[in-house]
């Protein structure tokens, strides 16, 4: 048999039927749903008089709208109360799991689905929002649908789907200290741009990648949207093993060893042949931020935003915008630069390794004064463990606070948005123009450059921290 990548292993194995000359019906094994894109579908099942085709494939949670803050009390907001009222009605009526405001397994979709082992490799996962690619680094086929797919999805478990073009990033050598998965995709996008994979499914692989931990690989699946990508997968190894089998209900399933004995087999064929190949050095990659109003406007923290003539000719009028939202100038260096907001949170960075990798920075310092900093747990799971490691009390003593789960100002649906003209240093994965609010001005980096922002007031290397140069 013919070589074959991990993509179209899975893929193929999914197929139900092909369109001629159109696209693939695909079969989908897990089914995400949140409170912002599946109302109109649920309504679109009721007009048509159909219902639920296979409930248990779906899972529900309450995360862009919800608060981070009294969440016991009802949501202010009009529009998100009722966005939030009618998910907990349509999956009630339909037999769907739901995990709304205060359930013990809430969180961010995209947190929530890989914790409580729902997320498996070999999967084919969809759902409502764009960073469903987050679930690829179990080594699944995960990618975003529109409304219109949800309730495709809803209605038949199935969707259709052209097949993309097949990309792998070989990430090769080792990352160095104070240098995080973060940096690693930021780097990448910043090399390829924010259209480098478009119409490209993405495997990673290499060293680097193996030896990143389950945490870590998320964050890169989950921006492999950022450069175009459909979607970004890893192969699944010893360490997606180890990080399931942690997982209770995993270690409960009968079929479980079954499911291990064919993961065995989820990689990509010695000899299997990618539409492109592209290949990074681990070792060059530095602590990243960005500059501009998409990830892919990047330089190193300690380095400066470039001049036109190093900008792509398509790319020159995007280049004049954002410097001018940003009210930054060409050649400027970013190291010193005040900021008024560090966030913490996101399906990018809101797992506890991220907690832990912030609290190893600001344990032992204080806040600095002026700097709100907003600290959000990507789920329930993820704050009782915190508060279980002590790194709540760590935070604390530092003066800052911990708040609820949620979206948080990621992209600012509910309270938490930054003001008009405040620079923010945020570990979520979009910096467009208004995305944590209107004006706000957004700078992407790592859990550890956040920590040492907002320690410092300012854009600092974290390394100057932690004293770890090579």
């Amino acid at each position: 048999m013919e070589p074959r990548t991990l993509f179209d292993k899975i893929w193929d194995a999914h197929v139900v039927r092909s369109v001629d000359e159109g696209p693939d019906v695909l079969y989908i094994d897990r089914h995400y749903i949140h409170e912002v894109t599946s109302p109109q579908a649920f309504l679109g099942l009721r007009q048509r008089g159909i219902g639920v085709f296979r409930p248990e494939k779906t899972t529900a949670v309450a995360d862009h709208n919800i608060p981070t803050a009294h969440q016991h009390l009802p949501i202010r907001d009009a529009v998100s109360r009722a966005q939030v009222e009618a998910l907990a009605d349509n999956c009630r009526a339909s037999g769907i799991e739901y995990f709304g405001i205060g359930h013990h397994n809430n969180g961010i979709v995209h947190v929530t689905g890989p914790e409580l082992g729902k997320t498996l490799p070999g999967m084919t996962i969809v759902c409502g929002d764009s960073h469903t690619s987050t679930h690829g680094a179990f080594g699944a086929i995960a990618f975003g649908i529109g409304t219109s797919e949800v309730e495709m999805v809803l209605a038949s478990q199935c969707i259709l789907q052209t097949r993309p073009a097949r990309m792998r990033i070989t990430v090769n050598g080792a990352l160095r200290n104070g240098v995080t998965s973060k940096d690693l995709i930021l780097y990448i996008i910043s090399a390829i741009s924010t259209g480098g994979a478009t119409g490209y499914f993405v495997e990673y692989a290499g060293e680097a990648i193996s030896r990143l931990s389950m945490e870590a690989r998320m964050t890169v699946c989950n921006m492999s949207i950022e450069m175009g990508a459909r979607g970004g997968l890893i192969a699944p190894d010893e360490v997606t093993l180890g990080y399931l089998t942690e997982i209770p209900s995993f270690n409960s399933d009968p079929d479980a060893m079954r499911l291990i004995e064919k993961w065995g087999s989820l990689r990509s064929d010695p000899g299997a042949l990618f539409d492109k190949e592209l290949e990074f050095d681990a070792s060059s990659v530095p602590p990243m931020i960005t500059w501009g109003t998409n990830p892919g406007m990047g330089v190193a923290v300690d380095g400066v935003i470039p001049a036109e003539d190093q900008i792509r000719p398509e790319e020159i009028g995007s280049y004049r915008k954002a410097l001018d939202y940003m009210d930054f100038k060409p050649g400027m260096k970013l190291l010193d630069h005040p900021v008024d907001y560090v966030f913490l949170g996101s399906c990018t960075n809101g797992r506890i390794e991220d907690l832990r990798a912030f609290a190893s920075v600001v344990d032992g310092r204080q806040k600095a004064p002026g700097v709100t900093v907003l600290i959000v747990p990507g789920s329930q799971q993820v704050a009782r463990q915190a508060e279980k490691e002590g790194l709540t009390d760590i935070f604390l003593r530092a003066g800052f606070a911990m708040r609820q789960p949620g979206c948080s100002s990621c992209l600012a649906m509910n309270d938490d948005k930054i003001p008009p003209g405040k620079y923010a240093v945020s570990t979520s994965n979009r910096n467009f123009e208004g995305r944590q609010g209107p004006g706000a001005r957004t700078i992407l980096a790592g859990p550890l450059t956040a920590a040492a922002a907002a320690v410092t007031g300012r854009i600092t290397d974290p390394r100057e921290l932690m004293r770890v140069f090579d």
